[in-house]
């Protein structure tokens, strides 16, 4: 796992796509996958949409990554 990887783990990021992007606590890195919890779609010139459950995404789809802080406890 990369250093910053290993830092943003349980804080709270926005990971960005080429259309849309995910705003969760980074729970985990599985492989090629990252797994967010408490997840937001967050889509240009529309409201964050809430999404249930864990968002998987795989890491060669992310254009970059922003670490905000604030994670779990």
């Amino acid at each position: 796992m990369f250093a910053w990887r290993r830092t943003a783990v349980r804080k709270r990021v926005v990971v960005n796509l080429a259309d849309k992007a995910f705003t969760g606590i980074l729970w985990k890195q599985a492989g090629p996958l990252l797994v967010l919890r408490d997840a937001r779609l967050l889509h240009p010139g529309a409201p964050e949409v809430p999404v249930d459950g864990e968002v998987v995404i795989e890491r060669t789809k992310v254009e970059f990554t922003q670490v905000l802080g604030g994670g779990e406890g």
